[in-house]
């Protein structure tokens, strides 16, 4: 299934991602650090969501509560009881 999820307190305005059995098939952020979202789409595919919300969560940027990282992390958060 695909989803989107609008970010908040950082770079990227939005995550578009895809989700098949409980495993990340596809991730791309809107916005953001190019280079750096892109290489964070790029390990996380093929990934547990469970794996990912664990390895992600929690992730801060320049002093910010949160980061393109844990944003991921919270919108994997969401696909859990669909």
């Amino acid at each position: 299934m695909t989803y989107r999820y609008k970010t908040s307190g950082v770079c990227s305005r939005e995550i578009l991602f895809e989700v098949e059995n409980g495993t990340v098939k596809d991730v791309r952020f809107v916005g953001g650090c190019n280079g750096n979202t892109q290489g964070i789409g790029k390990l996380v595919v093929g990934m547990k969501v469970t794996d990912v919300i664990e390895r992600l969560s929690g992730i801060s940027c320049n002093g910010r509560p949160t980061s393109c990282p844990d944003q991921l992390a919270r919108a994997l958060k969401g696909t859990l009881n669909k």
